[in-house]
């Protein structure tokens, strides 16, 4: 038998290796259990994949972001042929993983029940035990349509592959372009026992499945399309061990318990009444209290780094929208056109274009640059109501939203300078765990016409941006095709308090809007040059950092953050008016402080504030009134007695002012 020669790389140890014609991935991992998979010639293939002379061959750990994606597409394969098990009528739709997990959706008589999954995860579990491996075959278009005669929708897969099927929601794990291959579930004796049109690759066998769950059930149209049959989908999870699957379910029920929709409601901060509309949020006293503090905080801020406050209104005449671009590149975002006397008007979208208007309003000079202007911006989208999500996904966006004009050659001080002014205010909201994501235009050509500008001015613009961003020493990962129509922009991505990323701040180069509008200013030779417009959102959306604030925190806010600082809680009805003058002069020191004068008790009192979430409480009795003291008690239940009235207004100030978590 002749030799081949194949290189090895595992844990990024190369070597070159000697093996015979005929040898599998598998054989090279032998002393390797967690690997699952083998990446060759940078494809991903299955372990039975047969090595050529010359492979660069890779192991893929079942911990890797590629190894899990493999573990969760061969789960939903075990959860098809289970379902099918139990449910001979079911026709299988699509069945790929997805992040956390995977789903799988089939036709079905009836919606599956919760007793329904636990009947599934045991015969799952039968499935695995069995050890059944998975098969790799290629066939060809006639071929698979013999085979899968009974199922309709794998059937209309085989007629878009390469197509249309790229495009559809999952359908890149069934089929696409190249070979067309079907997955075999073999038995012990080596007889097929399930089989499913798919890509792949999988797991060796089925028993390489260490922990699984099945989640939840939902209705979802085929391909995504509401023209398509409704089919019922299960999602589930897979991990590569039972601690790691342990660990994410604690995970999802942390997050249930911070879910600001939830606090919300209970903490009485906002609400979204069906009469006013859809992705409409209102407000509460509290969650008004709450939202100005921000927009003061980043106001003040802006001030202090040069920007110029501007208002601008919140409908405008159609025309301004093409000449920015927006229209036709942003229409699908933008609600319908309103029509007055015969003048179509759109709600605004978008802030820039009138910023625009403020800059081309008079002459503007090199020495006024860079020119800053900012402003809180209510901008409406038309957002579909199913992506709506609490205050995270809305219809109504306030955007703390700035625009810088700067020359051409300081375009990469000024986002260093808005990148740091970006980190320093998340930092200050609690958010100190971060990285970068640059986006940029989609380059394979079939989206190109998406994105306006030249070439040279999208590699000039976002060359600039990599600078900064591998500057900072934090992690740039990229985001292709993911840039705004006029340019590229780099997004801070921060991790909350349980560890889950959220899209902050954005920054933006635009090269566009400044030639659609005719922007110039007067250089230092006298010429007239065109400024180039960095956009950038400290926030982003209020209303969208204030739902994260909310989780972030599980709702119990920093002293300088929180509606209510302190709760007085007077022990009997005799002490309402000494606590009345204690909250007197703390709201003469600034301190946001109620009463309660309420006929509850006073440990009804104290449990009432730490459901609230108050930061500090401070009772008083009659040793209290006679020492000109307070009891003075935190959020966490520690209490010191005897505190000097002084001394308590003393503490909380503090806490306040260096923004600390009590």
């Amino acid at each position: 038998m002749s030799v081949i020669e194949v290189t090895r790389v595992v844990a990024d140890q190369r070597a070159e290796e000697t093996v015979t014609t005929g040898t599998k991935a598998w054989q090279l991992f032998t002393d390797s259990p967690e690997v699952i998979a083998a990446r060759v010639g940078g494809e991903l293939k299955d372990l039975s994949y047969e090595l050529a002379d010359g492979d660069e061959c890779e192991g893929v750990a079942i911990s890797s972001d590629d190894g899990r994606a493999i573990l969760r597409h061969s789960t939903a394969h075990v959860l098809a042929q289970a379902v099918q098990d139990l449910f001979p009528e079911a026709k299988l739709g699509i069945g790929p993983p997805v992040e956390n997990g995977f789903y799988y959706d089939f036709d079905v008589a009836e919606p599956f029940k919760p007793e329904d999954l636990v009947k599934l995860e045991t015969r799952m579990r039968k499935i695995i035990k069995d050890n059944q491996k998975f098969a790799r075959r290629v066939t060809n278009d006639d071929d698979a349509r013999v085979e899968l005669a009974d199922e309709p929708y794998k059937l209309e897969l085989i007629g878009l592959k390469g197509g249309a099927a790229e495009a559809a929601e999952g359908a890149s794990a069934e089929v696409g372009a190249g070979e067309l291959t079907i997955y075999d579930n073999l038995g012990r004796s080596g007889e097929i026992v399930w089989k499913d049109l798919c890509r792949g690759p999988h797991l060796p066998t089925t028993k390489r499945i260490p922990a699984f769950k099945l989640m939840r059930t939902a209705a979802a149209y085929w391909r995504g399309s509401e023209k398509n049959p409704q089919l019922q989908r299960i999602y589930g999870t897979a991990w590569e061990s039972k601690e790691e699957l342990d660990a994410y379910l604690h995970r999802l029920e942390e997050a249930e318990r911070r879910d600001h929709r939830k606090l919300g409601k209970e903490l009485d901060l906002f609400s979204f009444p069906e009469t006013i509309g859809a992705g409409l949020p209102v407000f509460h006293p509290k969650g008004g209290v709450l939202k100005r503090v921000m927009e003061d905080y980043v106001r003040q801020r802006h001030i202090d780094e040069g920007f110029l406050y501007v208002g601008t209104p919140h409908i405008a005449k159609e025309d301004l929208y093409y000449t920015s671009g927006h229209l036709p590149y942003f229409a699908d975002g933008m609600f319908p056109a309103l029509d007055s006397d015969g003048t179509k008007y759109r709600l605004k979208a978008m802030n820039c274009p009138m910023h625009n208007e403020i800059f081309r309003s008079r002459g503007r000079s090199y020495r006024e640059l860079p020119l800053r202007f900012f402003e809180f911006g209510t901008v409406y989208r038309d957002e579909k109501s199913g992506v709506l999500q609490g205050l995270t996904r809305v219809r109504m966006i306030t955007q703390d939203d700035s625009h810088s004009y700067v020359e051409k050659d300081k375009a990469g001080e000024e986002i260093r300078h808005l990148l740091d002014f970006v980190l320093s205010l998340l930092r200050d909201f609690g958010l100190n765990d971060f990285y970068l994501e640059l986006s940029t235009r989609d380059e394979t050509g079939e989206k190109k016409d998406k994105f306006i500008g030249t070439d040279e001015q999208w590699a000039e613009a976002t060359s600039i941006l990599q600078e900064v961003c591998e500057s900072t020493g934090l992690q740039l990962v990229p985001d292709p095709g993911g840039a705004a129509f006029y340019g590229p922009k780099v997004s801070v991505q921060a991790k909350d308090a349980i560890g889950r990323t959220w899209q902050m701040s954005t920054i933006q180069y635009d090269f566009a809007q400044p030639e659609r509008f005719g922007l110039e200013y007067q250089s230092a030779d006298g010429t007239r040059q065109q400024p180039v417009m960095i956009h950038s959102a400290k926030f982003g959306s209020i209303e969208r950092f204030f739902g994260v604030l909310v989780e972030h925190y599980a709702g119990a806010f920093p002293p300088w953050l929180a509606p209510v600082q302190v709760t007085a809680i007077p022990i009997a009805e005799r002490h309402d008016d000494y606590l009345r003058e204690v909250a007197a002069k703390m709201s003469a020191a600034g301190i946001r402080v109620d009463v309660d004068l309420s006929d509850d008790r006073m440990q009804k009192k104290i449990r009432n504030a730490q459901l609230q979430k108050v930061p500090f409480m401070v009772i008083a009795g009659d040793q209290d009134i006679e020492a000109g003291a307070v009891s003075f008690r935190y959020r966490d239940g520690r209490q010191d007695n005897g505190v000097p009235i002084e001394e308590a207004v003393r503490r909380i100030r503090e806490a306040i002012d260096t923004r600390v978590q009590v």
